[in-house]
């Protein structure tokens, strides 16, 4: 009898489950704590962005509407005043032409170019990996840089380029590169040529780099010449490198100031100033501070229209494929 009750109560212990406190679920922290990752590298990036780039703009789109020269209180106030002013001021129309025209030059002229010594230099030649240091060099070198060593290369009668124009006998562009409004503006292309085509050579250069032999070679065997290959295959691969390369060239052109300052500071007679050179000069220079503001404000539209426009009817496929590809993976 006992060992029966024994082998009863073993039999029962055996049988009972230990019954314990349930775990705290984790999974409902990890949200948290994800959120305090993101906000731990987030936050300080915000902070810099508001304190550098949108409190900046928001002074300069308040300042536009006062008529204030930068000392003393913001009381006179006039508000739509000084982009009324900006509108009539025949230099400020000037600027937008000035602007609209190294556009046009940097899209027609530059990026071809630049795409042509790419392809160039993507041929199996000797010295090609010199070639394209000594190209991207001038890039390498600061605005103020490049636009002193011009400065003297253009010197009227001692410069370079005199000497230049003298041995192919034309010596009626002597002296006139930078004092004559009719070349002004043309010299200082020339320099922004030799200053920023190397950078996007190098960006075209990469973009064929990562087209696929194969199907070059494809189309050579189907019969394609180089011209054909250059114009079905690699242009439209080569697609969103100049589309990329295109952008950053309008926005250059458009917020140019370093290189025109250091060599005519707008001059002669406002025949090379553009937007970012006036905000300069009424800013810094006259006092005008509520007509600058006005200026960058405009300037600021201007380049956030664009990008906007550009992002949406022209980028659009590109970024599209980009996203879709990285939520594939």
């Amino acid at each position: 009898m006992p060992s029966s009750v024994s082998t009863l109560t073993k039999e029962r212990t055996e049988d009972t489950v230990s019954v314990r406190p349930p775990a705290p679920d984790r999974s409902l922290l990890r949200p948290w704590g994800s959120w305090a990752s993101v906000a731990w590298f987030l936050v300080p990036a915000l902070v810099l962005f508001l304190v550098f780039v949108l409190a900046p703009i928001v002074v300069a789109v308040y300042t536009g509407f006062f008529k204030w020269g930068g000392v003393g209180p913001m009381d006179d106030f006039v508000g739509f005043g000084n982009y009324a002013k900006l509108f009539d001021d025949q230099v400020f129309l000037g600027d937008l032409g000035r602007g609209l025209y190294l556009i046009v030059l940097s899209v027609t002229v530059q990026l071809p170019f630049a795409l042509f010594t790419a392809v160039l230099l993507n041929q199996r030649l000797r010295g090609r990996a010199v070639y394209r240091m000594l190209f991207f060099a001038p890039y390498i070198l600061s605005e103020v840089v490049t636009a002193v060593l011009f400065t003297m290369i253009f010197l009227p009668g001692d410069g370079m380029a005199d000497h230049l124009v003298g041995v192919l006998g034309l010596e009626g562009l002597r002296g006139t590169w930078l004092a004559d409004p009719s070349t002004v503006m043309p010299t200082l292309f020339v320099v922004m040529i030799w200053k920023y085509f190397g950078f996007h050579m190098m960006l075209f250069l990469a973009g064929l780099q990562s087209i696929p032999g194969e199907i070059l070679e494809a189309a050579s065997i189907d019969g394609a010449g180089a011209w054909q290959r250059f114009r079905h295959v690699t242009l439209p691969l080569l697609g969103p490198t100049i589309r990329i390369s295109v952008f950053l060239s309008v926005i250059g052109s458009i917020q140019l100031f370093d290189l025109v300052w250091v060599m005519t500071a707008g001059g002669p007679n406002h025949s090379s100033e553009t937007m970012a050179i006036s905000m300069f000069q009424f800013g810094f220079k006259r006092y005008q501070v509520g007509y600058a503001s006005a200026i960058s404000v405009v300037l600021f539209m201007i380049s956030l229209v664009f990008s906007l426009f550009y992002q949406r009817y022209v980028l659009r496929r590109d970024l599209g494929g980009a996203v879709t590809s990285g939520g594939d993976r």
